[in-house]
């Protein structure tokens, strides 16, 4: 595609944007640029998982009188009442509102699916009785299930490991069909390891950065299921941002009804990323160099390696991720951008 200017885009004209899972942390940052761009946001949340520190966090970035152009609702998915509520007169939606964690949907795969699937399912039907331009949504590289082909294609899948990846698959297929059954247009972002500020570390599906973060920070040894062989494409959330934005803005064909590996198009182990990690600590605790690694059994329903191939991205969206993992982990650590 042409050269697509998303600043121009976003700062050109004021749009009313809908992002749900507004107080999680990737919907947090959504709204924070939204915000700061100038826009018009209204988010939704039930805060099974998401927190409001993090919504006022946002709120708090994007600078003086930001939080006017903000509407909260505090309410859930899998209501089509609240779904209908707010999608009236929004523009476009950036769904991110999921039970995520491939672990939590072992344990509990029904309510994985209430809130994946049948919140989806409410969310599609609200935006296209709304007519909604635009329904970006979150899936995730899991969908890539046993597939041992690297890197990651968008066109070639295996068979899902876990409830959560299966929720996520079901959430492409329905998409697909809204776009193509009523028009709706679509765009799915298969988030390969989004890290970044206001990720939580607690509780037992925290994701690995942020509790490694807070293990090393209190002087605790890390754990790493398997033997840390295991290698994943780690996204700073700058890069989601901007791949959801483009997703919900990008102009011309082929753009919807298709799905868009997001992620660095890299992949780093968990031993390298353990080194990285813990050297930023280091920097502020030196006696955590001397910290090593414990070693748990692997997962069950975990994928052994993944990376991205970012290329339809980067020819359909104009995506170009600004943060490498060791950029990321700077800028979420506190060091210089």
């Amino acid at each position: 595609m042409a050269a697509f200017d998303l600043t121009a885009a976003l700062t050109g004209r004021a749009h009313r944007w809908l992002v749900t899972g507004a107080a999680g942390f990737i919907g947090s940052h959504l709204v924070e640029q939204l915000l700061l761009a100038g826009q018009h946001v209204v988010g939704l949340d039930n805060f099974a998982t998401g927190r409001r520190q993090n919504v006022d966090a946002a709120v708090a970035g994007a600078g003086p009188g930001a939080g006017e152009r903000l509407r909260f609702v505090e309410g859930d998915v899998t209501s089509l009442e609240t779904c209908r509520d707010v999608c009236r007169d929004v523009d476009f939606v950036l769904h991110q509102a999921a039970l995520g964690s491939v672990p939590r949907s072992v344990a509990d795969p029904l309510a994985s699916h209430r809130a994946n699937v049948d919140g989806f399912a409410n969310m599609l039907v609200a935006a296209r009785d709304a007519k909604v331009r635009r329904f970006v949504f979150a899936s995730s590289s899991s969908v890539y299930g046993d597939d041992p082909t690297l890197p990651k294609q968008e066109s070639r899948t295996g068979r899902v490991l876990s409830p959560y990846a299966a929720t996520k698959l079901v959430d492409e297929l329905y998409a697909g069909v809204f776009e193509r059954t009523y028009g709706l247009e679509t765009v799915g972002l298969r988030y390969f390891n989004v890290f970044g500020p206001r990720q939580d570390p607690a509780g037992p599906y925290a994701a690995v950065i942020p509790r490694w973060v807070a293990a090393l920070e209190a002087g605790a040894p890390c754990d790493i299921n398997g033997d840390g062989s295991t290698s994943r494409d780690f996204c700073f959330v700058l890069n989601a941002v901007q791949a959801n934005l483009r997703g919900a803005l990008a102009p011309g064909p082929g753009v919807s009804d298709s799905v868009y590996n997001v992620a660095v198009g890299d992949k780093t182990s968990l031993l390298e990323l353990y080194a990285l990690v813990r050297e930023r600590v280091a920097s502020r605790r030196p006696e955590v160099r001397a910290l090593s690694p414990r070693h748990q059994p692997f997962r069950v329903g975990d994928i052994k390696d993944s990376q991205a191939d970012i290329s339809r991205a980067r020819e359909r969206l104009g995506y170009a991720p600004t943060h490498t993992v060791a950029q990321g982990l700077d800028v979420t650590l506190g060091r210089p951008a």
